[in-house]
């Protein structure tokens, strides 16, 4: 039922505002004599009388007839009725499509109406999509309804929506959501963003691991990609400081010489390997969490999927939390200090102990909500702004627009969370030293306001930022053909 709903607005929020209400009299169509309902039973439809104890809103409807040759029907139409395939449109698959067309139409009708007054406002309209993820302001509102409205009202009537309709078959896919839904897939290295959704049918069909394997196959190469700025971040908020005031080209130059080109791509190894246990642990927990809300949308509103997001990151993030800190020893190892990922993780269990891989967990779980919620908040007001102003004839923003979007919010998201992903890389990579005090987060923040000011909290935010223009475009070039590879269509 709300699949049947969302492919209709979809379809509606896209067609609606920019099209005028005489759309369906195109291609040769033209009003006739009214003839009875064609969800009525057999001898009604071939014209016989109608019951005249009917409620009329129900029984008194206009039918739009097509006239002319098979050619000249709307494509759609025939597509959509031509149950024998050759390529025409006869009077009894007509027929047959009226019926199944405005069974749906009825259901699409009293889903709209909440206030089962037999009629659809402006409000109504905006409930409905704001349900389904998209919010539209009031004008766009009023636009669907002038689309449609036909005495003048503001509101529509059963005839009116079954009129308006009658003629545009059901769209096989909502086209808001395919065309945005994904780009959360766009892989800048950090791990708080909050997991993609994916309709009914991608969850029958066996489609969502599909993309779940594409976009972590697009992170890992982006990812390699960008892993010299990646480690360049890592050093330059560990060891920079006023006495100590490590630049980009110092800092490449740094590594160079202590360990040689190869060294950039320290601690690369373990940032690839964590991808896969994470995007599957999370995907899992988000769908828990989903069924444990109890909504039954199929796709959630924004404080849900905060919400949801959030808590599925925290699950994912403390299950593999100790390659976080893995991650960051990596990256700031010297030449010949570990042999590998397996010497370092015995290295500190032997000198530091099982506590020393949960070293900075309270700074990163604490660092999800400013990202996902923000990421999400400056994504969703990046969309709806793009769909109010420019979607004229489709939803598809195109891929400049999508990167553009994803871009900015996830840059956004970044630099709200950046101060506590600077302290949980400072815990991280603090060596216990026998006798001496554990530093705790709180701790670390007054130290770095007190000794570097506020600037402190922004080390390394340079080549961060650096990083996410080139990462996210790889992870999208990455992400499409790898979805080619695996049978996914394209949006």
């Amino acid at each position: 039922m709300l699949q049947t709903l969302w492919r209709f607005l979809s379809s509606l929020f896209t067609r609606a505002i920019c099209q005028g209400p005489a759309e369906g009299k195109e291609n040769g169509a033209r009003e006739t004599t009214p003839i009875p309902d064609p969800g009525d039973q057999g001898p009604n439809l071939l014209g016989k009388p109608q019951d005249r104890g009917a409620d009329p809103t129900e029984r008194r409807p206009t039918i739009l007839l097509v006239v002319g040759p098979a050619e000249h029907f709307p494509k759609k139409i025939v597509k959509a009725g031509d149950k024998d395939l050759d390529g025409q449109l006869d009077f009894e698959e007509f027929v047959h499509y009226l019926q199944d067309h405005e069974k749906k139409l009825r259901l699409v009708f009293k889903s709209l109406d909440k206030k089962n007054d037999g009629r659809i406002d402006a409000q109504e309209i905006m409930q409905s999509l704001r349900d389904l993820g998209v919010k539209i302001s009031e004008q766009q509102a009023e636009k669907i309804l002038k689309s449609m409205d036909k005495n003048g009202t503001m509101t529509i009537d059963w005839n009116e929506w079954r009129d308006y309709h009658l003629l545009h078959p059901v769209e096989n896919i909502p086209e808001i959501i395919l065309y945005w839904k994904h780009s959360t897939i766009f892989d800048v290295g950090e791990n708080l963003t909050v997991p993609d959704e994916f309709t009914v049918e991608e969850r029958q069909t066996g489609m969502w691991w599909r993309h779940l394997v594409a976009g972590g196959g697009a992170g890992a190469v982006s990812r390699t990609c960008t892993a010299p700025l990646d480690r360049l971040k890592v050093l330059m908020q560990v060891h920079a400081s006023r006495s100590n005031n490590m630049c980009i080209v110092g800092g490449f130059t740094h590594m160079i010489r202590e360990g040689g080109p190869k060294s950039l791509w320290r601690g690369n190894g373990i940032n690839v390997l964590k991808i896969a246990p994470e995007s599957a642990i999370k995907f899992m927990a988000y769908e828990q969490i989903k069924r444990f809300i109890g909504t039954d949308q199929e796709m959630l509103g924004i404080h849900e999927r905060l919400v949801a997001g959030s808590l599925a990151g925290v699950i994912a993030q403390s299950s593999i939390y100790p390659m976080e800190v893995l991650k960051t020893r990596m990256a700031l190892r010297k030449t010949g200090q570990y042999s590998g990922m397996l010497d370092c993780a015995k290295n500190i269990l032997s000198k530091e102990g099982m506590a020393a891989f949960y070293k900075g967990y309270i700074p990163n779980m604490l660092g999800i909500i400013p990202y996902a919620g923000i990421d999400l908040a400056v994504y969703e007001t990046l969309k709806n702004t793009w769909l109010q102003r420019y979607a004229v004839n489709s939803a598809d923003p195109g891929v400049f627009v999508l990167l553009a979007c994803g871009t900015i919010s996830s840059t956004c998201g970044q630099l709200a969370s950046y101060p506590l992903a600077l302290v949980r890389t400072r815990m991280q990579a603090q060596a216990s030293v026998e006798g001496a005090p554990e530093v705790t987060m709180r701790g670390l923040f007054k130290h770095i306001l007190k000794t570097e000011g506020a600037f402190g909290l922004y080390r390394g935010l340079a080549p961060n930022f650096m990083k996410v223009i080139p990462a996210v475009s790889i992870s999208y070039v990455v992400y499409e053909n790898l979805k080619m590879t695996l049978g996914v269509q394209s949006r």
